[in-house]
């Protein structure tokens, strides 16, 4: 049960307490024309976690009224995103499957004078709506009569018509100061095959009038959506109270999710995918619940931080800091330590004995010791990172650098005796020294180092590839003239070559490992081969953030 109260929650508890509904229906209802992303987590999360709380059902539902834009293939991702999350819905249903129950409405109301045939184009139906501050004009088809618009309409459902040719309006005030209620358009025409009914209808419904009806044919108690929505609650509610459904659901509206440093807009995002500028809708950098699974966050991190964003009607920004938080602190006591070298300078330990290998023992996490430990080899050929040499140190530098000595992570103390270069002055190998009697587990305590490395031995290492994300948008204001593309990060994603320990050659998909001073990877699915694993960076080690109290 979710612990987090709220006004939704509120809401529901008297509804149930008075009687007022016997059972708790919600739904998740996206648009099939595009990928889920975080937002849409916490609607998920929200309208399922409600149902649970109440002993009730949760619909998962398209609304697949705009063909032009929809695709079979954003309707199974959208079954796999809700499933990873870790629910299951009680009914899936489709707005298309509704379409000749929308058909009989939309007569209903040409019946009882409050819907009619304009042949106004969309520029046209715009320039007349009005303002906010100014009445919009009634059509010169408005005065149609019913007859005449029963007609129009029958003959727009049988094909005799273009594409734009004719739409339904409703019939409402072209003078209400809710622009929403100036006679808004039902049903276009789209001679479009659909991906759901196929090629049944050439005319669609408009979402605004399509979406309380389904509410109301499948018996939802509690329709849920986002603040954008409230101004569209009249119509919502007219619709319902005009085609005389027996089922009457309410509309409750809570702010949407904005995280900073990141495009929340499935338009924009689209955007990314269609001009390439990511690699597809499940790019690791892309805040779609599809590119966060395959950039390794955990389905437990992303309902936790949903669910501590709480329930609210103001809108406001989240820090992307806190996702990672969250997927910190879940793989914390869940993923292996190991060692990776991201960026490999070869090191030669020239009195460690030629051909002779070693295998030493390391914990797979030191904050879970039932995670037990491993076999590691040591050879006289190992990698350590380039950032952790230098020739020539700043003061308080205790990594590697002539002269110096250092403890390499779960094994010896090694000094470095020579720096090789090549013909243009670059470092590209170092000779060390060790001193056997420094074993990591031995006791030793002759001497002390400051500075520990991570390495993996030369002669058994997987190759690897890495590759370290940042925020995708590095700012988050756009100047006048430029758009969300203009701040796209360049550094957003950086691929490197490097190794990983021997034991990880059989590492698989979508498999989690917080490697030594790097941070939290995950084996990334869509490219990783056989014996040539590809690691994204979920997130570092460490963050300045801290979760607030309350």
């Amino acid at each position: 049960m979710n612990e987090h109260t709220h006004f939704i929650k509120a809401i529901i508890s008297e509804d149930v307490k008075t009687g007022k509904v016997k059972e708790v229906i919600t739904r998740f209802p996206p648009e099939p024309n595009g990928y889920l992303h975080i937002g849409h987590a916490k609607s998920i999360c929200l309208n399922f976690d409600l149902a649970d709380e109440f002993g009730g059902k949760t619909h998962l539902r398209f609304d697949d009224t705009n063909p032009l834009k929809e695709d079979v293939e954003f309707v199974e991702a959208i079954k796999e995103d809700v499933e990873w999350l870790g629910y299951s819905w009680d009914g899936l249903f489709f707005a298309s499957d509704y379409f000749e129950d929308m058909y009989q409405c939309a007569v209903r109301l040409i019946e009882k004078g409050l819907a009619y045939v304009d042949d106004l184009n969309g520029d046209q139906i715009r320039e007349m709506r009005g303002t906010l501050t100014e009445p919009g004009k009634e059509s010169p088809y408005r005065s149609r009569s019913v007859q005449e618009n029963l007609d129009l309409f029958e003959r727009m459902r049988k094909g005799e018509f273009g594409d734009g040719e004719k739409v339904l309006r409703a019939k409402i005030d072209m003078a209400s100061p809710n622009i929403n209620l100036r006679d808004p358009v039902l049903y276009r025409i789209s001679h479009t095959a659909h991906h759901h009914a196929g090629d049944a209808w050439c005319i669609y419904p408009m979402y605004s009038f399509a979406h309380p009806l389904e509410d109301a044919i499948e018996g939802v108690t509690h329709s849920i959506c986002t603040l954008e929505f409230e101004d569209q609650r009249p119509l919502y509610d007219w619709v319902i109270a005009q085609c005389e459904m027996p089922n009457v659901p309410r509309q409750y509206e809570f702010a949407r999710l904005n995280v900073t440093q990141t495009v929340m807009s499935k338009r924009k995002l689209k955007q990314l995918v269609d001009e390439q500028k990511v690699d597809g809708w499940d790019d690791p950098r892309m805040p779609t619940i599809s590119g966060l699974r395959r950039r390794g966050y955990t389905a437990a991190s992303i309902r936790q931080f949903v669910r501590e964003i709480g329930v609210t009607k103001s809108n406001s920004t989240v820090d992307h800091k806190m996702m990672e938080y969250f997927v910190r602190e879940d793989l914390k006591l869940k993923a292996p330590r190991t060692m990776g070298v991201v960026r490999p300078l070869k090191v030669v330990i020239t009195n460690y004995p030629e051909g002779q290998v070693e295998w030493l023992e390391a914990e797979n996490n030191p904050e879970n010791p039932e995670m037990g430990t491993r076999k590691i080899p040591f050879s006289r050929e190992i990698y350590i990172e380039q950032e952790d040499f230098m020739e020539d140190p700043p003061k308080k530098y205790f990594r590697l650098f002539p002269g110096n000595e250092v403890r390499l992570k779960h094994a010896y103390f090694i000094k470095c005796e020579e720096v090789i270069k090549d013909e243009q002055g670059n470092v590209t190998e170092i000779h060390c020294t060790y001193d056997p009697e420094t074993k990591s587990g031995s006791g030793f305590t002759g001497r002390k180092v400051k500075g520990t490395l991570h390495w993996v031995e030369a002669t058994q290492a997987v190759p690897a590839e890495f590759r370290l994300y940042e925020p995708l948008i590095s700012e988050e204001e756009t100047e006048e003239g430029q758009s969300f593309l203009d701040h796209i990060n360049p550094n957003s994603l950086e691929v490197s070559a490097g190794y990983v320990e021997q034991g990880m050659k059989e590492a698989q998909a979508q498999d989690k490992f917080q490697f030594f001073r790097h941070g939290y990877f995950n084996v990334d699915p869509k490219h990783s081969l056989p014996g040539k694993p590809v690691f994204n960076l979920i997130v570092s080690l460490k963050s300045s953030f801290v979760l607030p109290k309350g």
